[in-house]
């Protein structure tokens, strides 16, 4: 489903998984090469294309004697554990994906959360800070580092556009309302790593994104 993750490291030899949606060898490829150890995982929401392939890059550094926690916010904790294995198929039926069985592997042995976040936390201890921005889903958040003014925005905010796919009305309006009273009062300058696409400038979608203009 074309998931952008990303590897966050303001450590020498750690990092933060952020969304996994699949594709892990190539991550711990990445790690590898880079001389990396993940302090946890975050998901900034629940639906499987960001969350897959968590548990087989548990497994892989639980042979390390590396554990390797997952974090989500509070609101999306019911997708995650054996307990969302219809939730997510339900979700699956939706969208059209060539990755059917990949995911249906994925979604038996989902891992339960270890950390359930809030707004203000910083998950980590990094300096990383969660904004929670519901719509895409109940718990949807995004990631904001002041200091290096960069934000992962997941499936609330993308190039010139929102998550809103499937979205009732309702949880439509609340999505624009994330991103207008949360997100859009950032610094204008501030990056934007979004969970599909490519990346942005927040002073570029409050000029250009059509669902603001």
């Amino acid at each position: 489903m074309s998931t952008n993750a990303y590897l966050y490291s303001e450590w020498k030899k750690e990092c933060i998984i952020i969304d996994p949606g699949a594709d892990d060898a190539e991550l711990i490829q990445h790690m590898n090469i880079k001389n990396l150890r993940p302090r946890g995982i975050i998901f900034t929401h629940g639906h499987i294309d960001h969350i897959s392939a968590a548990t087989e890059l548990r497994r892989y550094f639980e042979k390390m004697d590396i554990r390797v926690p997952v974090a989500v916010h509070e609101a999306d904790a019911t997708y995650l554990g054996r307990a969302a294995l219809r939730l997510h198929r339900k979700s699956l039926a939706k969208v059209a994906t060539g990755s059917g069985d990949y995911y249906e592997r994925a979604i038996a042995e989902l891992p339960k959360p270890d950390i359930l976040m809030r707004a203000g936390d910083h998950p980590f201890g990094s300096n990383l800070v969660v904004i929670h921005t519901p719509g895409h889903t109940p718990g949807s958040i995004c990631l904001y580092s002041e200091s290096q003014e960069l934000l992962f925005s997941g499936d609330t905010l993308f190039f010139e556009g929102i998550g809103d796919s499937g979205l009732t009305a309702k949880e439509k309006l609340s999505l624009i309302e994330s991103v207008r009273s949360r997100l859009f009062i950032l610094p204008h300058s501030t990056r934007v790593f979004p969970g599909h696409g490519p990346f942005t400038t927040l002073e570029r979608e409050i000029m250009h994104n059509p669902h603001f203009n």
